[in-house]
């Protein structure tokens, strides 16, 4: 198994317009919460359902302490935790959620274990020409 990448060009807005290129990650296609279940429940003594059962809770529950203002850490997939876009303003009086909120947003931060594939690398290959 290995990332598909393919090359692009890119025109570089800040350096005279010049054209680059680039390798640019291609994503094969989606895991559903169905095929993950299966694939655990084929790796473990529960079964599928129970297993999406799990997976179902884990989001509501994900959804229940983010928006409560905690940070959930999941040790080996990693931490997240909600964040926001703001508009500034010049007094801070004037501040108000409502008006100045402009989206709401998960920030992610990968286990140790994660973060160390990422540094060693994975392999990767050319897309085949279609």
């Amino acid at each position: 198994m290995a990332l598909q990448y393919r090359v692009t060009k890119r025109t570089n807005s800040i350096q005279n317009k010049k054209e680059q290129f680039i390798m640019q990650a291609i994503h094969t296609g989606i895991v559903d919460a169905d095929t993950m279940s299966r694939a655990i429940s084929n790796e473990c003594t529960l079964h599928e359902a129970d297993i999406k059962a799990v997976l179902v809770a884990l989001g509501k529950k994900l959804d229940f302490y983010l928006s409560d203002g905690k940070v959930v850490d999941l040790e080996f997939i990693g931490k997240f935790k909600i964040g926001f876009q703001c508009k500034a303003v010049d007094e801070a009086e004037t501040l108000s959620p409502t008006k100045h909120i402009k989206k709401f947003h998960i920030n992610y931060q990968p286990s140790k274990k994660l973060k160390q594939a990422l540094r060693v690398g994975y392999k990767v290959r050319k897309e085949k020409a279609s």
